[in-house]
């Protein structure tokens, strides 16, 4: 990826930055701004769309830039970008149909808004980078598939654990190593976590205690591994992933055999090993000469060999993703195809019949990664579609909710999507015969927009 750089200076060089507007102006939204606004060579923030116009335009304003409100005119957007003014907007329809703009993130973390979004930058001939990995873990592959239709790249972001580990794993295949594992180090996991618990801390470190409970409880690090896996092919070794305590990640092999790792290659995560975040992916390689290298430069005996990465910085390096799917049509990390995995609602206590799901990182529910063909085998309920569902009967802590537990909130773009999917991949839920009509694929932004 050290390529980049070099082809950003000649766009900074030609004059020709990559214009890039961003959805979403939260924590993580406000994070990637700053590092765009620095500015990095070769690209520009030209606009950001908030629901609150106020606190996108005081990112500009943080960095002693002035934006220009524009709240329903495509062409007064447009006269602003060109003339080198940022732009703030209530309405991302502007920044996804602009003609100069070339790149859109989607970084709401929002899976009906994100949907609405994506669809409508891809619809639109956008690059799209989705800082967004509840969005892309629920309907990712649809989104790629409507990208790759498009002409345009589809990409999780890199410096997010998926974005990590995909460059290592794309590493490990480059020196000719076989990559059998490839995961997250996960510093604390308790399902049962929720926005009460985590309140205190979410305050320390100004983010919304839903989030952090959604890192608490492990639903994040499921989207994260789903995505993960619909990248690389690899899978769930069970509902859940096993996720073994370690002291260090270097210790993950000696839970796993080499004939299990190379029957299936997985997707997993180590508990409370140092160095404390990150990424890994563990390669394969039994050649005796290779070996014998290998121990000397410190990396085990082998056959198994770990490869880390003892960082992940997402506002930092969504910038590398930018130019990277810009400028050589290079994804970071997006699905290689058909669902691999999928992450699975499960009740986080006793929930009682006519109450409503209250999603990610609630008191209701948690999200677990499982293989999709089970997921589809036992209709199970996507976590990313949860919020808003309401149960049909009581369903006791800890078991997994389909759809035949629920009835889905009306009008979502997103269950529209799901259906679209599962069609397209042969995954057709049978709880949802009514949202798979003919036509479907063919929904275009101007239908859904809001």
């Amino acid at each position: 990826m050290i390529i980049v750089d070099n082809a950003l200076k000649r766009r900074e060089q030609e004059g020709n930055p990559i214009r890039v507007a961003m959805v979403g102006a939260g924590y993580m939204g406000r994070g990637i701004a700053r590092q765009l606004l620095t500015p990095i060579k070769g690209m520009r923030l030209v606009a950001i769309s908030n629901r609150n116009v106020e606190r996108a335009a005081k990112i500009f304003r943080d960095s002693d830039l002035e934006p220009v409100e524009c709240l329903n005119s495509l062409s007064d957007l447009e006269t602003a970008i060109e003339s080198g003014k940022p732009v703030v907007t209530d309405d991302p329809s502007l920044l996804c149909r602009a003609a100069n703009v070339d790149l859109v993130i989607e970084s709401t973390g929002q899976i009906e808004f994100g949907s609405r979004v994506s669809v409508m930058a891809i619809d639109h001939g956008k690059h799209l980078v989705l800082v967004n990995a509840e969005l892309d873990a629920t309907l990712g592959p649809i989104l790629k598939r409507r990208a790759d239709k498009a002409g345009v790249v589809m990409t999780n972001a890199d410096g997010d654990e998926p974005g990590v580990a995909m460059n290592l794993y794309r590493f490990v295949e480059t020196i000719g190593y076989r990559p059998v594992m490839a995961g997250n180090i996960k510093g604390f996991y308790n399902p049962y976590r929720n926005p009460e618990t985590q309140k205190g801390f979410a305050e320390k470190v100004g983010q919304n205690a839903a989030m952090i409970a959604s890192f608490a409880d492990g639903t994040k690090l499921s989207m994260e591994t789903c995505i993960l896996a619909n990248a690389t092919g690899l899978r769930a070794g069970r509902r859940g992933m096993f996720g073994h305590e370690c002291e260090h990640v270097k210790e993950v092999i000696e839970h796993f055999s080499p004939e299990q790792l190379l029957e299936q290659g997985l997707v997993e995560f180590v508990l409370g090993a140092q160095p404390g975040t990150g990424a890994f992916v563990v390669g394969y390689n039994e050649d005796p000469v290779k070996q014998e290298y290998m121990r000397y430069f410190k990396m085990g005996d082998g056959p198994l060999y770990v490869f880390y990465t003892p960082y992940h910085l997402p506002q930092l390096q969504v910038a590398v993703t930018v130019g990277r799917a810009a400028l050589f049509g290079d994804a970071a990390v997006t699905p290689i195809g058909a669902p691999v995995c999928d992450v699975v609602t499960v009740a986080k206590k006793d929930l009682q019949q006519g109450e409503s799901l209250d999603g990610i990182g609630g008191f209701a529910c948690y999200g677990m990664l499982e293989n999709a063909e089970v997921s589809a085998s036992e209709n199970l309920l996507p976590m990313g579609l949860a919020e808003g569902c309401r149960l049909k009967r009581a369903i006791p802590k800890d078991t997994a909710i389909s759809y035949a537990d629920i009835e889905l909130p009306a009008g979502r773009l997103c269950d529209l999507l799901r259906a679209e999917q599962n069609a397209q991949f042969a995954l057709r839920s049978r709880s949802l015969p009514s949202l798979s009509l003919p036509g479907i694929q063919t929904f275009t932004s101007s239908e859904f927009a809001s």
